[in-house]
């Protein structure tokens, strides 16, 4: 069974207003919250995990594979395997993320252990 994270202390200042915690993981699946500040941002990147993002507040400004798209509170997009994508926060608020298989560099990052 995988592991759940102490989520009380978890949050990594990841800087420019943004904030990241481990919610739950295992090498399949991993769930991480991410706090963001308005006017901050995610800059744009890929990774080989597929991505799940649900806005549990605020709205963010996605653009995903050069397509932009506005994400607002309840609302969930799928960021597929390896397409370039970042986001800008509009109104402050948090996203909850799920990753297949689990983000081990994010895992390094928290000093948690890769078992």
């Amino acid at each position: 069974m995988g592991d759940v994270t102490d989520n009380t202390q978890g949050w990594m200042d990841l800087g420019d207003g943004v904030e990241r915690r481990i919610l739950c993981q295992e090498k399949a699946l991993m769930g991480v919250e991410f706090q963001f500040e308005t006017d901050s941002s995610g800059a744009p990147h890929s990774h080989p995990h597929v991505q799940t993002t649900f806005a549990a507040s605020g709205r963010f400004e996605f653009t995903i594979d050069g397509v932009t798209t506005v994400l607002e509170t309840g609302e969930a997009l799928i960021i597929p395997s390896n397409v370039v994508h970042s986001c800008i926060c509009l109104e402050k608020g948090n996203l909850i993320d799920s990753f297949t298989p689990r983000r081990d560099d994010f895992m390094e990052a928290h000093g948690l252990p890769l078992d």
